[in-house]
């Protein structure tokens, strides 16, 4: 064999070197980024921006600000079995009193009237527990684009809380409720056991 033909096998053996190791580290990558893969969906691994910021659970704060649902079935309660604190979130002096006298007249159990510990945007907001959820959407029917609030207290009681949009409660004659038909749910209202409770917030009691 000439020097030229030993030079042309040499080349070729070393080409075939380099692929063989071009190869062989493709194939090991592939063979890695296989096992990662089944380990993330099995869950023998756990991937942080998985876990956290492209999770389809919804989180602790949006299950507590959403509004639940009335329980199927359930009708309006009575307006004397419905016990109410008004509370003034507003600036505007002596409009928890007025408004509940004005509960009171139409035969609601108006248990004390008192100013909120901040200001409220908007109408008004009616906080209540787990065994209150009937009691809530019978007030809110009295009161136009009221905000509904869980919280955790064990009790049918319900809170009013008066905003800087209310002007007054809406005309009996338009309240919409049948006490022979169930209470319809507000919009995008939730199952009720899809709802976490956050602890009920202390008010400032003080002549409203």
């Amino acid at each position: 064999m000439s020097q030229v033909d030993r030079d042309r096998a040499l080349r070729r053996r070393h080409m075939h070197e380099r692929q063989a190791v071009v190869f062989g580290v493709l194939l090991a990558t592939l063979a890695v980024a296989g096992l990662g893969a089944a380990a993330i969906f099995t869950d023998a691994i756990s991937v942080p921006f998985l876990d956290k910021g492209f999770s389809t659970e919804p989180s602790a704060t949006a299950r507590a600000e959403a509004v639940p649902c009335p329980p199927e079935g359930a009708k309006p309660v009575a307006y004397k079995k419905v016990k109410v604190t008004v509370y003034n979130g507003t600036q505007s002096p002596g409009l928890a009193g007025a408004t509940g006298e004005a509960l009171a007249e139409r035969g609601f159990k108006v248990a004390g009237t008192e100013n909120a510990p901040t200001s409220l945007d908007g109408t008004a907001r009616i906080t209540f527990g787990a065994k209150g959820v009937a009691a809530a959407y019978t007030l809110s029917a009295q009161l136009p684009e009221a905000q509904l609030r869980l919280d955790a207290r064990d009790d049918a009681t319900v809170d009013l809380i008066i905003g800087g949009d209310f002007v007054d409660l809406l005309p009996a004659d338009e309240v919409q409720l049948d006490p022979k038909q169930p209470l319809e749910g507000m919009p995008d209202c939730v199952p009720f056991d899809q709802v976490t409770a956050p602890p009920t917030p202390a008010a400032t009691p003080a002549a409203g």
